[in-house]
């Protein structure tokens, strides 16, 4: 393949992360909301260290396992993010202007 193929090619990879990372997101609105509901904190560490392990385990490079950790700290955060955003559509703050 030449420069122009791999290029066309990674475009279309691109846009498959795009789709998969908001599926993502998706389903991770819907778990802040069933926390809401059941009054369940936002951030669960375990259940962050399981993600992080999961997708070092599914990991056969080239990436190197700390490479895919990082990543995935980042599309955690993010979702995290989003939670507290669909939750606190207003920026966080309250009524009476206080955080």
């Amino acid at each position: 393949m030449k420069l122009a193929d791999w290029r066309r090619r990674i475009d279309e990879i691109d846009k498959k992360l795009v789709e998969l990372l908001n599926e993502r997101s998706r389903c991770a609105l819907e778990i802040g909301r069933l926390k809401q509901a059941a009054n369940i904190p936002l951030y669960q560490p375990e259940r962050e260290n399981e993600v992080l392990a999961n997708a070092e385990n599914n990991n056969c490079g080239p990436l190197t396992d700390a490479a895919i950790r990082r990543l995935f700290e980042r599309i955690i955060d993010e979702a995290r993010a989003a939670e507290r955003d669909a939750m606190h559509p207003d920026g966080g703050r309250r009524e009476d202007g206080n955080e």
